[in-house]
């Protein structure tokens, strides 16, 4: 393991990038469209900077994450893409490499000699990486746990009732059925929501799911590749992810996107989310979040693993070489570990294993151990080139079951038979 000392160095001694590089990056503005969360402000925040090293300019064009993949495919089909640097999904880290709309970085990084080796190694594989091609550099993961309402818990009153009913205490979840035991709780006597769900059919709904699939013991395939979804493990999750969304969860929780459960959960008027844990910095910030501040906590998924992923950095094969060194340009510095750690301090959420053991940033933030954890203990939504309209399909059985348009075995074996058709694709 490197210490950030020694990467600091290194990178100090080496610089960003070859002179010629920097010499033909100059001038150039770089355009990327980005999902509209915390990280992308975050970064957006650090420009000016990196801008007055350069003299390259950066812009982002800032979406939704439903509107992401059709705004990109277009570009990258193009004779020439508008967007010369590129925010990928690990979603799409199939499908893109695979039509060939990549530029394979190994020869930028060797040419550079980028460090890649204080990378979290997952990370890299998550993206598709191999020992001999590199298309995607790591650029944070959103791994999902449980954000929750600490104060809740430890309400005398609430802790009364909880007994009286269950003839248990109240206390953080140890399994699945006791988190939606204990939301459906909060929304009958706490007056708040039990859980701010996104119950939006696609991203929303599928990867939120993954987190009830995965806690329960269930996966979408085994190791042999046979998709294992339609199991007891997969029934389970499916009827306790329906109980939650129809009796804990906020009302119109079945037409909820991530906005959404955050902007309730930062109202006070949830006590949980299934959330990507970078959320938690944002909720517990006291300018924006005043009635949660200081109340909210960070903790794996109840009894078993949460959904893992993560986004990566990339350069479209369809722009000139000015803007290719402009972009390796900006990849390096954005994820040199200087502004890593300058990320993180804002909330980031770091793929290199060194900033989550940084003094300073563990000061601010004592819970990235537990972000660790939860990082560790994430299993990943089946990946191949067709994960994104994996997503919809789902997505669609999801709501039918919850929703009560179809039974809930049906729709388990439509979901498996879904991913079973597209991969044989």
């Amino acid at each position: 393991m490197l210490k950030l000392s020694s990467v600091l160095a290194a990178a100090s001694l080496l610089g960003l990038a070859a002179t010629s590089s920097i010499a033909h990056a100059e001038g150039v503005t770089l355009r990327a469209l980005m999902e509209d969360v915390p990280e992308t402000h975050i970064i957006e925040t650090l420009l000016p900077d990196f801008e007055k090293q350069t003299g390259i300019k950066v812009e982002f064009e800032k979406v939704g994450y439903g509107d992401m993949h059709d705004k990109l495919v277009p570009q990258l089909t193009a004779p020439q893409s508008e967007y010369n640097l590129l925010e990928v999904d690990f979603l799409w880290a199939g499908e893109f490499p695979k039509a060939g709309w990549l530029t394979d970085l190994s020869p930028m990084i060797a040419e550079s000699k980028f460090d890649t080796a204080g990378f979290i190694p997952s990370t890299f594989t998550l993206l598709g990486g191999t020992p001999t091609s590199t298309s995607l550099i790591p650029m944070y993961n959103y791994s999902m746990g449980l954000i929750y309402r600490a104060d809740l818990l430890e309400d005398q009153k609430l802790k009364d009732a909880y007994k009286a009913q269950f003839g248990k205490d109240l206390a953080m979840p140890a399994t699945l059925d006791e988190y939606v035991q204990i939301s459906k709780f909060m929304k009958a006597n706490a007056g708040v929501a039990g859980a701010a769900m996104q119950g939006q059919r696609g991203d929303p709904n599928a990867m939120e799911f993954s987190n009830y699939l995965f806690s329960a013991g269930g996966s979408y395939v085994n190791d042999k590749g046979e998709v294992t979804l339609n199991s007891p493990e997969g029934a389970k999750a499916l009827a306790l992810y329906s109980d939650n969304i129809n009796n804990g969860a906020q009302q119109g929780a079945l037409s909820a996107t991530l906005d959404d459960t955050l902007r309730l959960m930062c109202s006070g008027e949830a006590f949980s989310m299934v959330t990507y844990w970078w959320m938690l910095p944002q909720l517990d910030n006291a300018e924006k979040c005043a009635k949660v501040a200081g109340k909210v906590k960070l903790a794996p998924m109840p009894g078993g693993a949460g959904e893992s992923g993560g986004w990566g950095w990339g350069i479209p094969k369809n722009t000139t070489p000015e803007e290719q060194d402009a972009a390796w340009k900006f990849i390096q510095w954005v994820q040199s570990p200087e502004i890593a750690v300058k990320r993180a301090l804002q909330g980031h959420a770091p793929v290199q294993t060194a900033v989550y053991e940084n003094a300073d940033v563990l000061a601010k933030y004592p819970y990235y151990k537990d972000a660790m954890a939860v990082v560790e203990g994430g299993k990943s939504f089946p990946i191949f080139t067709y994960s994104a309209q994996y997503e919809d399909v789902l997505g669609t059985q999801l709501q039918n079951a919850a929703g009560g348009q179809s039974k809930p075995e049906d729709a388990l074996k439509a979901a498996a038979d879904g991913l079973s058709d597209l991969m044989k694709k």
